[in-house]
């Protein structure tokens, strides 16, 4: 009923013993899954297929004259050789198939990265098309199907000789324009006295081929600081791998095509050539695109892919001569430097008041506190444990909830969240606590809504915010966004069985708190308990296309915060603070420009362990030389390695602070458990 409305469609497609393929399952949305994409959900190539496929359908570039042109030398092309012209060989063409050839003319031009199955561009099939074609009775040909076929061939063959045409005369004045211009200078980023760089220091002329045979290829990678690529670089092979240590936590990446007529972009058709990159724990991925500058508009004709591993934190495994050390921030990013940085030893007195078996439970969640970890010595890092680090607040402990119990705490109530992909990570990881897995996972950057947390006995819905890739003047505000997320999570009660969760990096403050206000009063909602995430360490790194904080702003980090935090519970709302609990372990961030991912949501694999993250619990410390042996293990463990699940959250960070988010959430309706 719509010939212009479409709906995105996945096929799962199996090959079995026969040549026909066999269709597994039809997902009702975009649903694509590269399994060598897998482990770190990296969006690069789902992004090239949106792209393309949202050009392909709903290109708005006019393609009549094309399609007149093309039409024309068709029938001129069926005119006898003789030069006669037959009554028998005119088609009438309806409105609908005019439309139909209008529109395949359209897509031609915006294939991107598609190919065309059908009709077969190969001359072996258009030459059958045509023998079948003349096959058919004149007098039937009219009503064939073939004759429909036949024209999209023509029309084809026709489209690629104007193309063709097309670009060679493009290609004459681009060379009649090189070799005016036969000098390219280097990029001066390259220079610099950087050893890594293959580049000399001083401009140069731009060693490249006009053969044809070369346009896929790019001729050097450049690293700084040096990456060992693993093979060695070969024009030849598309794939390298590099591992790199736990310190580096950038790398500036560039390259050089081989052929002239070409450039390289990072990422994206229209990125960089040369770009600062973030290396998030464990597997980042940098893509290089190869395009033809030949083409109307750029075509990618090759990707290259670099792998680069960055291993977690030098650890040691627990030995018996130990001692405890905590510490807040590190001395690599001083964000209060008035107080000590990096790892302190623990006195024996602070020891035994955090061993004792009866402690009272937080009442907030921004208590302060420290990280603790064991170590040979509080003066090398190197030295500790890092698996063994836990979060301990000041003169309280916050309960871990059993399952049941938090499965009672959440029945019947609506759960809102509102805020970017850390606030996003947190109800990821409450979904898979609740439910014992997750079984569907995506980058949601709308508005979605869980029907099945909880066997059916919860209600999840999340809204992204902000959305910073619109422009600002067409962007919802913060409080349409929000009156957005009531209406689509309705029915809503006035009570504490509604929730909302506020929060993200560094987006919030306290004029959104006060909007959050004023929205819930006109929506009779002020009395729903509303939980406060606040900012998180994050742009912390001098990374292409973000905007990166200098030190200075990042210290004044913390004096928002305390602002968020303070105006949050003067408006009677809980808190979780992120941020005292994700400044001292910013290096340790996952993938990412922002650096500000503490949670990654990974597809299960029974078979394997982590490589870089141990699941570290959110617990307190069982050593018996200083706690006794009658601590209980974590009730935590059970979910962790659910071979169940498809899905699951990673991130020990995460896992705290969502930790301390579930305790809020549940702090009214909690019976205290035994840690």
């Amino acid at each position: 009923r719509c010939s212009q409305c479409f709906q995105m469609l996945t096929f799962d497609i199996g090959f079995g013993t026969t040549i026909y393929p066999i269709v597994l399952e039809v997902h009702e949305n975009f649903d694509f899954q590269d399994e060598d994409e897998s482990n770190i959900q990296d969006q690069t190539f789902k992004e090239f297929l949106f792209e393309d496929t949202f050009k392909f359908l709903l290109s708005n570039e006019s393609s009549t004259s094309s399609f007149m042109e093309a039409l024309q030398n068709i029938y001129r092309s069926a005119v006898r050789k003789d030069g006669a012209y037959h009554k028998e060989d005119e088609q009438c063409l309806s409105l609908e198939e005019i439309n139909s050839m209008t529109t395949f003319i359209k897509e031609l031009k915006n294939l991107g990265q598609f190919e065309l199955l059908f009709p077969s561009s190969a001359p072996e099939i258009q030459t059958l098309l045509h023998d079948l074609y003349r096959m058919v009775d004149p007098v039937r040909r009219l009503g064939s199907v073939l004759t429909l076929h036949w024209l999209l061939s023509s029309l084809l063959e026709q489209f690629q000789l104007m193309t063709k045409e097309a670009h060679t005369n493009l290609s004459e004045r681009k060379s009649s324009q090189e070799n005016a211009n036969p000098k390219q200078n280097i990029p001066s980023d390259f220079s610099k006295n950087h050893e890594a760089w293959l580049y000399s220091s001083k401009n140069e002329e731009r060693q490249c081929s006009y053969d044809k045979d070369t346009l896929s290829h790019i001729r050097q990678i450049f690293t700084n600081p040096q990456l060992d690529l693993n093979p060695q670089f070969n024009p030849k092979i598309k794939e390298y791998y590099a591992e790199v240590p736990f310190d580096m936590v950038t790398v500036k990446i560039g390259a050089e095509p081989s052929n002239c007529h070409c450039q390289v972009h990072l990422d994206e058709k229209k990125g960089p050539s040369i770009a600062n990159y973030p290396l998030g724990l464990g597997l980042n991925k940098v893509v290089i695109l190869v395009t033809d500058g030949l083409q109307p508009s750029p075509q990618v004709v090759s990707s290259y892919k670099i792998t680069i591993y960055r291993e977690d934190r030098p650890s040691l495994p627990l030995f018996d001569d130990y001692m405890m050390c905590g510490f807040v921030q590190d001395c690599g990013s001083r964000i209060r430097p008035d107080e000590s940085c990096g790892l302190q030893p623990l006195s024996h007195e602070y020891l035994s008041a955090i061993s004792q078996t009866v402690f009272k439970t937080c009442e907030a969640g921004d208590t302060k506190g420290q990280w603790i970890v064991p170590c040979l010595s509080c003066s090398d890092n190197r030295t500790c444990d890092w698996r063994e680090i836990t979060w301990q607040p000041h003169g309280c402990r916050y309960s871990v909830l059993a399952r049941p119990e938090l499965q009672r705490c959440v029945e019947g109530r609506r759960i809102l969240f509102i805020g970017d992909s850390t606030n996003r990570g947190m109800m990821y990881y409450l979904i898979q606590r609740v439910n014992k897995t997750l079984q569907e996972w995506q980058k949601t950057h709308d508005v979605k809504s869980y029907h099945n947390i909880n066997e059916g006995k919860t209600f999840i819905s999340y809204s992204y915010y902000p959305q910073f890739w619109m422009n600002a003047n067409q962007r919802p505000t913060f409080e349409k966004a929000l009156e957005q997320l009531l209406q689509r999570s309705r029915p809503l009660e006035n009570t504490d069985q509604t929730v909302l969760i506020v929060g993200g990096v560094q987006w919030l403050n306290s004029n959104h708190l006060q909007i959050i206000q004023k929205v819930l009063k006109r929506e009779n909602l002020s009395n729903i308990l509303v939980i406060i995430k606040s900012i998180g360490m994050g742009f912390h790194l001098p990374v292409d296309g973000i905007h990166s904080l200098s030190q200075a702003e990042v210290q004044n980090l913390w004096n928002e915060n305390l602002i968020i935090l303070d105006t949050a519970k003067n408006f009677g709302y809980e808190v979780v603070d992120t941020f005292v609990i994700t400044m001292g372990r910013y290096k340790e961030f996952l993938q990412g420009k922002c650096g500000c991912h503490f949670h990654e949501v990974v597809k299960s694999d029974p078979s394997e362990e982590s490589p870089h993250i141990t699941m570290t619990l959110a617990r307190h410390y069982t050593l018996g030389k200083y706690f006794g042996s009658q601590s209980k293990p974590s009730q935590l463990q059970d979910y962790a390695t659910n071979s169940q699940s498809p899905y699951h959250v990673r991130g020990p960070i995460n896992q705290v602070y969502s930790e301390i988010l579930l305790s809020r959430l549940c702090a009214s309706k909690r019976e205290l458990v035994s840690m």
